[in-house]
């Protein structure tokens, strides 16, 4: 009943409201937003020095402010963290700086942070929340939320630095004005706050099976969360059922605080136990496993496009026919677009700009192809268009101005303009704009690589095998340089089968550059290692102990020569490798 009380008080007709008036005249409400942000840090040495002299208006924004990627930035940053107090990119001092998960680029991102971000991120999540309980309505139940907060740390400037994830979390409203958007959360604080992944993974299977007849939403911020908590339950059910029926925490959790909070909802039930014991058991290859856990789920949420779309296929395993809600479009530079149109399957999902969090840009993808400008290109910039200029059909690139000191800042993510909403665009995420594999005049995409190795899956998957997961390396000691795909697989297959997968996946990447570069010889035949299994849950503990929030991790899907540890591990992992003819 307070769940219920928490969501009236919220009231979503009004979130609704305000959401379709903002976005009747998007661009009267962006040029509001960019005079704020540009009024509130007029101070700034940054804005100062480029000479906007307190104008406002996007005219001149653009004309004296260049597009930047974070490297033209970091400077600036470093200041800031390192305890620099002046005005430097914002006019009241930064005091929280997040970070990035550190999978793309191999280290983390540090980014200025401050409660202007944080009550972006509560908009935002206001607005998809109404949307989406409007459709799939919880009342009085609980959500079984895979969820952890990593450690927050002081600077060397004194600074509070975390996750983007974590410094929501922790930040001093959040209970109060988060904890409304979704139901009751089964798992206690310890739980999401504890110090260990795995323990805190392991309780958060162990609530929801307490909780079960209650659960009504599972949720992550990644579909790889779910995912990767559910493939751990295959593991650990048995155990999971002992601690029920004998009310006994396992020896395992070992962190005081979690364990003293388990001990107040773990009570002895055999016949709880006894019941998942038997639906476990019952399952064919652990399809429907969710619905099956709980009887009363209404669907899974999460972010499932983008580095997330090859979890989608096992998640529609454990989920059967249960709705896949995709989460909203943000990132650790800040929040950008909702789902409000929750109904629709995470291959088909739109993201609806919210004219009000930011100031957007789109570079259109043709004009960077034409002038042949990569996201690291700044001598002439692009020529950029407004959130209501953007045409449906076309492909951009997103540029973001956010109240914590980010102006003209390139994300790197292209969209497809799919419709609009009123006045503000309805984006489909495509793909990052930076390219993955590239050797000689090959240029691969993440977007690439994901359809190359679902080509290839398709071959396992006719003898009941599955591609774990995968990511890829450009190997530029051999002459000529060629293409690395890791796998891990759930079983074995056979020489004759991956020497096939090998070749398919060869054959699949379909940019003119690679193939003409193949048949030349001037790219090597593409090389499938297979690691052991559990190489990528290496790599996972790997980027938690950089201080990574598991909440945040995407696996790498390309791994540099600089990444050297990543690389390592997956080096010492290989159990058998395979060179394609595909091209002989």
């Amino acid at each position: 009943m307070k769940m219920l009380e928490k969501v009236e008080e919220f009231n979503m007709d009004k979130v609704i409201d305000k959401f379709e008036e903002l976005t009747k005249d998007a661009e009267r409400v962006q040029r509001e937003t960019l005079r704020r942000i540009l009024e509130d840090n007029a101070s700034a040495e940054y804005l100062q020095n480029l000479g906007l002299h307190g104008r406002t208006d996007p005219e001149s924004f653009k004309a004296h402010v260049p597009l930047v990627t974070h490297k033209e930035l970091e400077p600036y940053i470093i200041r800031i963290i390192d305890g620099d107090a002046s005005s430097i990119l914002t006019g009241k001092p930064i005091t929280t700086v997040s970070l990035s998960s550190g999978t793309t680029q191999g280290k983390p991102k540090y980014l200025p942070w401050n409660d202007e971000l944080f009550e972006t991120s509560v908009h935002m999540n206001q607005t998809s929340f109404a949307f989406r309980n409007r459709e799939f309505p919880i009342k009085n139940g609980k959500a079984l939320s895979f969820i952890y907060s990593s450690k927050q740390f002081k600077t060397k400037g004194g600074l509070t630095a975390g996750t983007s994830t974590t410094n929501l979390f922790r930040h001093e409203k959040y209970k109060c004005t988060m904890k409304a958007l979704q139901s009751q959360c089964c798992s206690p604080d310890e739980v999401i706050f504890g110090p260990d992944f795995h323990q805190s993974l392991y309780c958060h299977l162990l609530c929801g099976l307490i909780f079960r007849e209650e659960v009504q939403l599972v949720s992550s911020t990644f579909a790889h969360s779910i995912v990767h908590a559910f493939r751990t339950f295959e593991q650990v059910w048995e155990e999971l059922c002992t601690d029920i029926r004998e009310g006994v925490l396992t020896g395992k959790i070992t962190v005081p605080s979690i364990r003293t909070a388990m001990s107040k909802l773990l009570k002895p039930n055999p016949e709880l136990a006894n019941l998942i014991e038997k639906k476990c058991m019952g399952l064919n290859n652990w399809y429907g496993l969710i619905p099956e856990l709980f009887p009363n789920i209404k669907y899974i949420h999460g972010i499932m496009t983008g580095s997330m779309e090859p979890y989608v296929k096992k998640l529609k395993h454990y989920a059967r026919e249960l709705p896949l809600v995709t989460a909203d479009y943000g990132a650790s530079e800040g929040c950008i677009a909702a789902n409000v149109n929750p109904k629709l399957p995470p291959e088909l999902a739109t993201y609806a700009v919210l004219p009000h969090l930011g100031y957007f840009e789109f570079i259109p993808l043709s004009e960077l192809e034409q002038t042949n400008c990569g996201p690291n290109f700044h001598r002439v910039d692009p020529h950029t268009v407004g959130l209501t200029e953007v045409k449906v059909g076309e492909e951009y690139e997103i540029v973001t101005t956010n109240p914590a000191g980010l102006y003209r800042y390139r994300l790197g993510d292209v969209f497809k303009v799919m419709g609009f909403h009123n006045s503000t665009p309805e984006l489909k995420f495509v793909r990052r704009s930076s390219l993955l594999l590239t050797i000689n005049i090959d240029k691969n995409t993440e977007n690439d690589l994901q359809l190359a190795v679902e080509a290839a899956a398709k071959l396992v998957a006719a003898e009941n095998l599955e591609v774990v997961d995968y990511t890829s390396h450009v190997d530029s000691s051999t002459e000529p340089g060629h293409y690395v795909i890791f796998w891990e697989m759930n079983g074995e297959a056979s020489e004759e089968l991956l020497g096939e997968c090998c070749n398919c996946l060869d054959k699949s990447f379909v940019d003119a550059g690679y193939i003409s570069s193949r048949k030349t010889s001037c790219i090597g035949p593409l090389e499938l290692r297979v690691v052991r299994s559990g190489t990528f849950q290496k790599i996972l503990e790997h980027f938690l102990g950089l201080g990574a929030a598991a909440s945040q991790y995407k696996t790498p899907r390309c791994v540099a020569a600089s990444h050297s540890k990543v690389l390592q591990i997956l080096s010492e992992d290989v159990v058998r490798s395979y060179l394609s003819s595909a091209f002989n």
